[in-house]
């Protein structure tokens, strides 16, 4: 039996009807059209399928969509600011934080829920916070240094 939920998605709102056991990431993907965000290994150990609920990073491949009814969702695709690339977004360019871009989406959702919660992260900081997300391709280094300076470049701009 199907259930009928709400999804805020990237400030759309949209009422899907799913089967209760469909994940979030299926949701996203199948019926929203949404395919930024990845999967990967479907245990939550990877950090690809992160996506944002309430401004939290969620690993959309372990929950449910019916639990996430009424929430609100940010997707890779909702991080660009209108037809540009976010400063972060930028960043992770400029410093080569991107080879295959299998692991960007769910890297740049977490990396933008660190900075909306701590805008002024140490490397630490920055290290700890992004050990749910798994990169085969670029080394941790480059992603740091894109995250330490969209950190710094933020703070630039308020001065």
């Amino acid at each position: 039996m199907k259930h009928q939920i709400m999804l805020e998605v990237n400030g759309q709102v949209h009422q899907v009807s799913t089967e209760p056991y469909r994940t979030l990431l299926e949701v996203l993907r199948d019926d929203l059209h949404l395919t930024g965000t990845k999967y990967s290994c479907g245990e939550g150990e990877c950090g690809a399928c992160t996506v944002l609920v309430d401004d939290k990073p969620f690993m959309s491949c372990l929950s449910l969509a019916v639990a996430v009814n009424g929430r609100r969702i940010q997707t890779i695709e909702g991080v660009a600011e209108g037809r540009l690339i976010s400063p972060l977004q930028r960043n992770f360019l400029a410093k080569g934080a991107v080879q295959c871009g299998y692991c960007t989406p769910g890297i740049v959702m977490s990396a933008k829920a660190l900075l909306e919660e701590n805008p002024n992260p140490t490397e630490q900081e920055v290290r700890d916070y992004m050990e749910g997300n798994l990169c085969r391709c670029t080394g941790y280094s480059k992603i740091v240094d894109a995250i330490l300076a969209t950190a710094e470049s933020t703070r630039s701009s308020k001065r």
